[in-house]
């Protein structure tokens, strides 16, 4: 019995396309966050963070978060799990002790280096193959939709995607 081929999804209209698109992408970096803790002992934002660490070495708590677009106290739980496992080591600044400022160890070292199996190889494959300007105006389109979710007084617009009513 040959199998029936795939049904298409329904056209949604642009907006509802596009979000369509980043629920599916918000779910793969979810499963693919899983499957990395699974074989590699660190989800995709702990290995986002102990890669950034590791090109910034020293880097500040407070830079860290600002680079990462993430409130203070979310990095700390990375962070501290990160510190529990010997990845990384948290130590005050000497000239300002209020300043917590962050390094890899030799352990977390080990990880600092390309694996085929995260989230970060998966983005460079697809990167290597795009053309740099559909990657980069991919990359303006999602910061500047993250921008505008992030604002706290969006304007009001009608739902373009919602039918007219009905006489």
């Amino acid at each position: 019995m040959k199998a029936l081929p795939p049904t298409p999804a329904p056209k949604l209209g642009p907006n509802l396309d596009f979000l369509r698109a980043l629920w599916q992408l918000d779910h793969a970096l979810q499963r693919r966050s899983k499957r990395m803790i699974r074989d590699l002992g660190l989800s995709g934002p702990q290995r986002l963070v102990l890669r950034i660490v590791g090109r910034f070495p020293g880097i500040s708590a407070g830079d860290l978060a600002r680079l990462l677009h993430v409130h203070p106290s979310t990095l700390t739980g990375i962070q501290q799990r990160l510190e529990a496992k010997g990845w990384i080591r948290r130590r005050s600044d000497p000239l300002d002790g209020r300043r917590v400022l962050v390094g890899l160890t030799e352990a977390g070292r080990e990880f600092d280096a390309a694996d085929p199996s995260t989230i970060e190889s998966a983005v460079r494959r697809v990167l290597a193959r795009t053309p740099g300007a559909d990657a980069e105006a991919a990359r303006a389109l999602l910061q500047a939709l993250a921008e505008e979710l992030t604002d706290p007084s969006p304007p009001e617009a009608p739902d373009a995607d919602r039918e007219a009513p009905r006489t």
